[in-house]
């Protein structure tokens, strides 16, 4: 496979670290974000004494300057962004009528506005190379919704509404746009749910377990070779048969 530079936002979290590590592994030179540098910087650190060099750039995906800014930085340090793999994202978990106008916008500007924010100052260049993929991670809960997350389904459902639109419109100019949807995946944050919660998850997913960050990188990578360029507007969905959507 050639070696390509690939971006991926929220990289220093469980999900993407893992998806940095493949990438990595498969040749490709690897870029992410960063709000809190002294965070960022020892995640490098971490990441370097794994033998895995990973390109820093400053940026806040839900600020539409910050998002320019950061592509802009990528590139200075790699070269044109190749791949981006939009996977920032937070949630403001609440019942609906108690969510306040800020638990709202938080969520939406940074899971859904920042497939703009950094997909549109790459989409032009990857036009007039006529190469590209790039590669949404949504979530189950954009699929079939879940309590006290009205937020947070909206804006993982739109990522693949958006996904869907932009593969029609470049996919004559070599560029694949496809969503990874995961379901429960077992990050630190899910780990740290009390015990008996992650046990009735658990018992909702057929296959009896949650999911590795791994395999969900191994889906993202999964759309990347030139064997699935005619892959594209896909959602694929990575949650143990928790959900069986067509």
């Amino acid at each position: 496979m050639q070696s390509r530079v690939a971006l991926v936002t929220g990289g220093t979290g469980g999900i993407g670290t893992a998806i940095i590590r493949r990438l990595a592994q498969h040749g490709h030179r690897v870029a992410t974000n960063y709000r809190d540098e002294e965070k960022g910087r020892a995640w490098q650190q971490k990441m370097k004494a794994e033998g895995i060099d990973v390109t820093l750039a400053r940026g806040d995906v839900s600020s539409a300057e910050d998002g320019e800014a950061m592509v802009r930085e990528v590139e200075r340090q790699l070269g044109p962004v190749e791949i981006l793999v939009n996977n920032a994202g937070i949630t403001r978990d609440t019942t609906f009528h108690k969510m306040k106008a800020q638990q709202w916008d938080d969520v939406i500007r940074t899971n859904l506005g920042s497939v703009f924010n950094v997909t549109r100052p790459v989409i032009e260049g990857m036009r007039e190379r006529k190469w590209g993929r790039i590669i949404q991670i949504s979530s189950i809960n954009g699929q079939k919704g879940q309590y006290g997350q009205a937020n947070y389904a909206a804006a993982k459902a739109g990522m693949h509404g958006f996904t869907i639109s932009l593969a029609q419109e470049n996919a004559k100019f070599g560029i694949t746009v496809n969503t990874v949807s995961p379901g429960y995946i077992g990050t630190d944050m899910v780990m740290a749910v009390p015990e008996e919660v992650r046990n009735k998850i658990v018992a909702q997913i057929p296959t009896g377990r949650l999911g590795t960050p791994d395999e969900i990188a191994y889906a993202v990578n999964f759309f990347i070779p030139d064997e699935a360029s005619w892959i594209t507007g896909a959602n694929l969905s990575a949650n143990g048969g928790q959900y069986m959507g067509w």
